[in-house]
C-alpha cells in the first residue's frame, strides 16, 4: 500500500487508516498495511483459533484470516466486508473488518494514550484513542492480537535460555516502551542477561525529557549507556525520538537501537537515515541482547582508545 509518509523522517506523524465493526470505529498504523482486498472464502483450519476464519492464498501468498469481530467480542456478521492484509512481525495476516472509511494524517501527540481503566495490562487491546470530529477512533493493538491467538509469535523469550550468568550492570539502558506487556517482557529478558539497570519509559516523549534531564544535569554518561525505543507510541513516535537524539551534539554518541514489529524494508531504510545503530524486529529478543552487547562493547572499546590516547 503506498503512502508518501514511508519517505519521510522523524517528523512524528503517522496515518491511520479508519475502518468499522458493527458502526464501531477502529484504526490502523497504514505502514503495517500491504494492501485492502474484498472478502472471499478462506478454507477453515481444523482446531484452529475461534478467531482463526481459515487461509487464502492472493498471488501464491497463503494468509490467515483473523475475525476482528471474534476477537474483540462483537457478534459475527454475514460472510462479507474486506480483508485488510497487514505485515509486521515478520508476518503477513488478514483481519476481517466491516467497511473502510478513509485514511487520516495525524501527529503522534494527537493520540490519547488510554489509562489504566481501559487497558488493564495483560488484557487489553488499544494503543491509543483519535477524536475525529463527532468520533472516537480506537487504535487497536494488532500485535497483541495475534499474539494472544498464537502466542508463539510473540517475543522469542525461549531465546535467552541459552544466556548464563553474567553482571551487565554497569551498562545502564533507557527503553521507550508504550505496552505496558512488551515492557515486562522486555525488561525481564535483559535482566536475565545481566543488564539491571533500566529505565523504562512509557513512550518517546517521556524518553526524551529523561535524556534531557539528565543531559542537562551533566551526569549522562553514567546514567545511559544505550537507549532500546519501538516506533509506534503515543505523543512521541521512535522516529522522532531517534531524530532528536542524533541531532544533538551531547546525546548523539549513545548507541540507539530501534526494536519494534515493523522493521521492514521501508522502514530500516527510514531509521538508517536517523541514524539507528542497529533495527531488530520484535520476536528476536535474542538477537537483540546480542545487538546490545556488540553496541556496549564497541562503546568500551571508543572509551578506552580515548583513555590510552589521553
Amino acid at each position: 500500500m503506498d503512502t508518501n509518509i514511508l519517505l519521510e523522517n522523524g517528523t512524528n506523524e503517522l496515518e491511520v487508516l479508519e475502518f468499522t465493526l458493527a458502526g464501531n470505529h477502529y484504526g490502523i498504523n497504514v505502514a503495517k498495511i500491504r494492501e485492502i482486498l474484498t472478502y472471499q472464502p478462506v478454507t477453515p483450519i481444523p482446531n484452529a483459533h475461534p478467531s482463526v476464519e481459515g487461509i487464502f492464498m492472493p498471488r501464491d501468498t497463503m494468509i490467515t484470516v483473523i475475525n476482528l469481530r471474534n476477537c474483540l467480542g462483537i457478534p459475527n456478521m454475514e460472510q462479507d466486508g474486506l480483508f485488510i492484509i497487514t505485515n509486521f512481525n515478520k508476518l503477513n495476516i488478514a483481519f476481517h473488518v466491516d467497511e473502510v472509511c478513509g485514511i487520516h494524517r495525524l501527529s503522534w501527540a494527537d493520540i490519547i494514550k488510554p489509562d489504566s481503566t481501559i487497558n488493564i495490562e495483560g488484557s487489553g487491546v488499544s494503543t491509543g484513542v483519535i477524536k475525529l470530529e463527532d468520533r472516537l477512533i480506537v487504535i487497536l493493538d494488532f500485535e497483541k492480537i495475534v499474539t494472544d491467538i498464537s502466542p508463539e509469535t510473540g517475543l522469542q523469550v525461549s531465546d535467552m535460555a541459552e544466556i548464563g550468568e553474567r553482571d551487565r550492570s554497569g551498562s545502564p539502558i533507557l527503553i521507550a516502551e508504550d505496552s505496558p506487556l512488551l515492557s515486562k517482557l522486555i525488561t525481564d529478558c535483559l535482566r536475565k542477561a545481566g543488564y539491571t539497570q533500566l529505565i523504562v519509559c512509557a513512550d518517546g516523549q517521556e524518553a526524551w525529557d529523561k535524556l534531557c534531564e539528565l543531559r542537562d544535569g551533566g551526569d549522562l554518561d553514567n546514567k545511559v549507556h544505550l537507549i532500546i525505543t519501538d516506533i509506534e507510541m503515543p505523543r512521541m513516535d521512535g522516529h522522532r525520538l531517534t531524530k532528536l537524539v542524533k541531532e544533538d551534539e551531547t546525546l548523539k554518541h549513545i548507541p540507539l537501537v530501534i526494536f519494534s514489529s515493523m522493521v521492514n524494508e521501508d522502514l530500516r531504510r527510514k531509521g538508517e537515515a536517523l541514524g539507528a545503530d542497529a533495527q531488530l524486529t520484535k520476536p528476536e529478543i535474542g538477537k537483540l541482547v546480542d545487538a546490545i552487547d556488540g553496541l556496549l562493547d564497541e562503546r568500551e572499546g571508543r572509551l578506552a582508545a580515548k583513555g590510552n590516547i589521553a
